[in-house]
């Protein structure tokens, strides 16, 4: 099976047992509108559970590696192969890093191969950008990481030939879904401090106001009968944004391997939301 080709904040290796119980087994189309990872859509592919898929994300650059490995996986491979050569050999690792970081990131095959570099190679395999969308996260501290994972990288291009892949936003990446269909929300979470969760993935933050934009645009596709799910922290605000008319929470606990204090890295309490099958919805409850 495919596995994710990123490491992700907030990544759901670690939950798939919960994850794929939300699934429906038969699935039209499946939706995920802030794909990261990934890790739900190579589970539910290799399952045989969806007839289609809609993969989408705001982040431009994040589609073009997702492109880049469906319809480009030769050329990746050998652009990844090079990095990795020149990155085991060189004298100063940090220095060729801090080079590559200095290339501003492009939707181009050349842009994808750094993306997945810096993602093998930057301090925790965190992606995070700053006000003008550049990638500021400094070097790693891995000894020997794998920049170019052949097998795994050509496992993922399989699992995605035929999926439609989507720079949109959230709301607009499963426009269509309606019956038969299941959405799976995975956004940046609700902080449960000042320091618990980042929330730059892409240069616009995603703050309450996009989370409350977020909890109306499930309740309106649980309304026209998809099956809806999303994960959240475990913050009482997001408990209070998702009716018990429409949706039910389940406290699930999360490893979270991206912390600066490595102590802080284990399990967390976070919401596993999920539409309730054939409820009755009321406008009003959203």
């Amino acid at each position: 099976m495919a596995k994710p080709f990123l490491k992700w904040a907030g990544g759901k290796t670690s939950l798939l047992p919960e994850l794929l119980r939300a699934a429906p087994d038969e699935i039209e189309t499946y939706y995920e509108p802030f794909v990261g990872g990934g890790a739900l859509f190579f589970a539910l592919q290799a399952a045989g559970r969806f007839k289609r898929a809609v993969l989408s994300d705001s982040n431009r650059e994040l589609i073009n590696a997702y492109a880049q490995v469906r319809d480009n996986v030769d050329g990746l491979v050998r652009a990844l192969s090079v990095h990795q050569r020149k990155y085991r050999e060189s004298e100063d690792r940090a220095e060729y890093y801090y080079t590559i970081r200095g290339k501003k990131l492009t939707c181009s095959l050349g842009g994808a191969a750094n993306l997945i570099f810096l993602n093998k190679t930057c301090y925790n395999g965190l992606y995070r950008v700053n006000s003008k969308g550049w990638f500021n996260v400094p070097h790693g501290r891995y000894v020997n990481p794998t920049i170019c994972d052949e097998g795994n990288l050509r496992a993922a291009s399989e699992a995605l030939q035929g999926v439609e892949l989507r720079v949109a936003d959230f709301a607009d990446g499963p426009r269509l879904a309606g019956a038969g269909d299941f959405v799976y929300f995975d956004p940046p979470y609700v902080p449960l401090s000042e320091t618990a969760y980042f929330t730059s993935y892409t240069a616009k933050e995603f703050g309450m106001v996009e989370q409350e934009r977020l909890a109306r645009t499930a309740a309106e596709l649980a309304e026209r009968g998809s099956r809806v799910a999303l994960s959240n922290s475990g913050h009482p605000e997001v408990k209070s944004m998702y009716s018990s008319e429409v949706f039910k929470l389940e406290e699930v606990h999360a490893k979270r391997a991206i912390n600066s204090d490595a102590k802080k890295r284990g399990p967390v309490r976070e919401y596993l939301i999920q539409s309730i099958v054939n409820s009755p919805f009321k406008a009003s409850s959203a």
